[in-house]
């Protein structure tokens, strides 16, 4: 592992009690010779001023520290996408799938850290572009998944749906989820779709709400091109990809989506192994 002499702190920024742990951080890390890097909003926590953008942190540093819940550092995720620069996510939410390790043992696995004493956990990204007309209109990283659901007041929408250019289904249903293994105990894992080990290199095409019962999650190799074809007309669709940036879909708009080449690099909490925090976060074994 290499050394890590520069680290960036990035916190959720509506996270007010963040603002005595960044000091902490800081303090703790500053003590350790180490440079700390503060995105704009992360400084105005402790009411200080950062001249860099939260987009601009992971260029700088070796090592990114996020406090916040999974929302935090899924943004955090799409700015790593194609930086070597391993992510480590202190839990300051209510479930934490992603953010795993908590305040009380940040001190401790950072000190490991900080010897190159750590494991990451290499994840899994999806490239998704969002084609009409033959025109490609965007491009985004997604770690968990690509969600293309009906506005609250729209009819049950058709998605017709393509596996390396073979044709799958027609889905009609509330919507569907496309999930990398990381992304199946988010919403994938509410509709009724499989838990993967976050590690397994496959996706899990969900319909939600299908309008046919035999219509069930399937799990596909992770290296296929998939796509979603809408055919409804005049409805309220949208694609939201990790449950924080929308699009509003036309009529025949493609989505296609592909394993990226990148992965993002999480550490792993040195304490735990994912069947633990499996039996933790979904409560298993309680009564």
């Amino acid at each position: 592992m290499k050394e890590l002499q520069k680290i960036g702190v990035i916190a959720k920024h509506r996270k007010k009690e963040a603002a005595e742990i960044i000091r902490e951080l800081i303090e703790w890390l500053k003590g350790k010779k180490v440079e700390v890097f503060l995105d704009s909003d992360s400084a105005a926590l402790i009411n200080a001023k950062s001249q860099y953008l939260k987009s601009e942190i992971p260029s700088l540093v070796d090592l990114i520290i996020v406090l916040g819940g999974d929302g935090t550092l899924l943004s955090v995720a799409r700015l790593v996408d194609g930086k070597d620069v391993p992510v480590l996510g202190v839990n300051l939410g209510a479930l934490g799938f992603l953010t795993e390790t908590t305040l009380e043992e940040l001190y401790p696995l950072l000190e490991q850290v900080l010897t190159g004493d750590y494991q990451v956990s290499e994840r899994m990204l999806l490239n998704t572009h969002i084609h009409r007309q033959g025109e490609r209109l965007t491009q985004y990283p997604v770690l968990n998944d690509v969600v293309i659901n009906k506005g609250a007041l729209a009819r049950i929408i058709e998605l017709e749906v393509y596996i390396d250019k073979a044709y799958v289904n027609t889905f009609r249903a509330d919507g569907l989820i496309v999930s990398t293994p990381t992304g199946s105990t988010a919403y994938s894992l509410a509709a009724g779709g499989p838990i993967i080990h976050p590690t397994m290199e496959a996706l899990v095409i969900n319909p939600i709400c299908p309008h046919m019962l035999t219509n069930r999650p399937i799990v596909v190799p992770a290296d296929v091109k998939i796509e979603v074809i809408l055919q409804s007309e005049m409805e309220d669709v949208h694609v939201t990809l990790d449950g924080q940036v929308g699009f509003a879909l036309r009529y025949r708009d493609i989505v296609e989506i592909r394993r990226a080449t990148g992965r993002i690099k999480l550490i792993k909490s040195s304490s735990r192994d994912y069947y633990q925090i499996w039996r933790t976060k979904l409560k298993w074994g309680e009564r």
